[in-house]
């Protein structure tokens, strides 16, 4: 009978001591974080605002872009063929972004008609990074077949910015029908040089 009644004493003790040492810990974790977090806003504000405040003035100094690219139009498959386009990109703002269109050509015959949106992100003054997507009508011309007539295109931009705004950089992008419109999609990468060159004058 004594056994009995020691042995739920004894797994209740220790429970309730594990659920002690649970609760104290759980409490100074969260005691540990909420300083981090805290020390890192506070320390973010003056960093933070004065990205912004930067990126605001180098945004409003820039103009609408043609640009020209040149380049390979299949890396993984070296020799394949050449790729030109030619963009406008808009100094117009959609929220964060810019709409953007252009017109591709390979040397395969291979044409893409695009429009989508692009976001320019800076670093320091003269570099600028631009992921871009733009959905478009691609034909295939003695190309590569992509499973379907509408293709999607993610690139992404390393560029030098010169004083008068004009941009010399690299791109890497990616075009396929995304799986969604067909079960085949090969896709196709493409390594491009690009110049940026400055057209009109910005929206203010």
């Amino acid at each position: 009978m004594t056994a009995t009644i020691s042995l739920p004493e004894c797994g209740t003790a220790f429970e309730m001591n594990i659920l002690s040492e649970v609760t104290g810990f759980r409490q100074l974790a969260g005691s540990f974080f909420r300083a981090i977090r805290r020390n890192l806003s506070l320390g973010s504000i003056p960093i933070v605002s004065a990205m912004l405040t930067f990126s605001s003035a180098t945004l409003a100094d820039d103009p609408a872009f043609v640009v020209l690219s040149l380049g390979d139009t299949d890396v993984k498959q070296s020799g394949r063929g050449v790729e030109a386009r030619l963009e406008y990109r808009s100094d117009a703002k959609l929220g964060a972004v810019n709409p953007f269109a252009g017109f591709m050509a390979t040397n395969e015959r291979a044409l893409f008609v695009y429009g989508g949106v692009l976001l320019d992100l800076f670093f320091a003054r003269r570099w600028v990074v631009t992921p871009s997507f733009a959905p478009g009508v691609y034909g295939r011309g003695g190309g590569k077949e992509l499973g379907h007539w509408m293709a999607f295109r993610t690139q992404i931009d390393l560029a030098y910015r010169f004083d008068d705004r004009a941009r010399l950089g690299l791109s890497v992008g990616h075009m396929s029908n995304g799986g969604v419109l067909s079960s085949h999609n090969p896709g196709t990468e493409s390594l491009m040089l690009t110049y940026a060159l400055p057209f009109g004058v910005p929206v203010r």
